[in-house]
């Protein structure tokens, strides 16, 4: 399973459960949103910061390639596109 996959659903259960438990406590919707929400964010930059970390390597690996992707159709897609431009006369 990706890490981003993982981290989100990891983030999702941080906010749902305190959400819950307050809810069922009785407390204010809005209040036990906003506790819930506080919760989750503080224990997801205590708890996950391995997965923050793993994601963001491979989200700067993925902007930095040396080469870029080249799929089997690109040339023919380019060559398509510069048949189709009008060309510019010389100014």
């Amino acid at each position: 399973m990706p890490v981003w996959i993982w981290y989100t659903a990891l983030r999702i259960l941080l906010f749902a459960a305190p959400l819950a438990v307050l809810l069922w406590a009785g407390v204010n919707e809005w209040v036990s949103a906003a506790v819930a929400a506080v919760f989750g964010l503080s224990a997801s930059l205590l708890l996950l910061r391995r997965q923050r970390e793993s994601i963001a390597t491979d989200l700067y690996a993925a902007r930095h390639r040396e080469a870029p992707v080249v799929r089997d159709d690109d040339e023919a897609e380019d060559s398509a596109l510069d048949a189709t431009k009008p060309e510019r006369p010389a100014e």
